[in-house]
């Protein structure tokens, strides 16, 4: 089947409406999370998500927060900031939604996915080698699939050599996937890996292939809608650079 998966959409529509254009035809969607927080567009976002058909979502951080199961305090201020907002202005319709979703890990076929790592689903970031060493024991599939970080980016074990590396995919090229593996697609809605396209990946689970892709998207638009609301500048400014 091919599979668009997908993370940290964080309330921004534009970007997520450019990777559903980009991805095409699909047999099933699945995203790791972050539905919310940060951009200026949550009930849009979430409604285009409950429409989406063979949908297979996780909560992140950001969603926990927003269904009133984590303190707001919990994230930095800016952060906070964006997800008071977005308390006063989504629906209950789209809460409601975000707490049919399950924030533990979730094995489908070959793939275990997790919001931030099978260890610890919600919180934590897999960004470096050692970290990633030791989530591999905390899953029993071939490969895991995983945001948070917002870096389109693989881990691989080789256990011959009980050596873990890791390396930034590049856009279109192609992985053949193999034991053991730990993908992230990137972040939709706020790439932090210096490109600022909207980020995502095709897993084709008959061929065992995970390919990055990216999706250009109008980030002007989105930045001034950012403003609009009295979001943070932060928030507008790296969705340029993608930091």
């Amino acid at each position: 089947m091919r599979i668009l998966v997908m993370s940290d959409i964080h309330a921004n529509y534009t970007a997520l409406t450019a990777v559903l254009n980009e991805a095409g035809e699909v047999d099933e969607t699945w995203c790791l999370g972050d539905l919310v927080g940060y951009g200026p567009d949550p009930n849009a976002v979430v409604e285009e998500m409950r429409d989406i058909k063979n949908l297979t979502c996780l909560l992140g951080n950001h969603d926990v927060a927003i269904t009133g199961k984590m303190p707001l305090e919990t994230f930095n201020g800016d952060a906070r900031k964006s997800l008071t907002y977005h308390e006063k202005v989504i629906s209950a319709s789209n809460v409601d939604f975000l707490n049919s979703l399950p924030s533990k890990t979730k094995v489908r076929g070959e793939a275990t996915m997790a919001h931030g790592s099978p260890r610890d689903p919600l919180w934590e970031y897999i960004l470096n080698t050692l970290t990633a060493r030791l989530n591999y024991d905390h899953f029993t599939t071939p490969w895991c699939f995983v945001g948070h970080s917002h870096i389109q980016c693989m881990f691989a074990l080789d256990e011959k050599k009980d050596r873990v590396t890791l390396e930034q995919t590049k856009p279109d090229v192609t992985v053949q996937l193999h034991p053991k593996l730990i993908l992230n697609p990137g972040s939709v809605g706020q790439p932090r890996d210096r490109d600022p396209r909207a980020a995502f990946a095709i897993y084709d689970s008959e061929a065992h292939t995970w390919t990055p892709r990216r999706a250009e998207y109008n980030i002007v638009e989105v930045q001034e809608r950012i403003r609009e609301a009295g979001l943070p500048e932060k928030h507008a400014a790296r969705l340029a650079e993608g930091w």
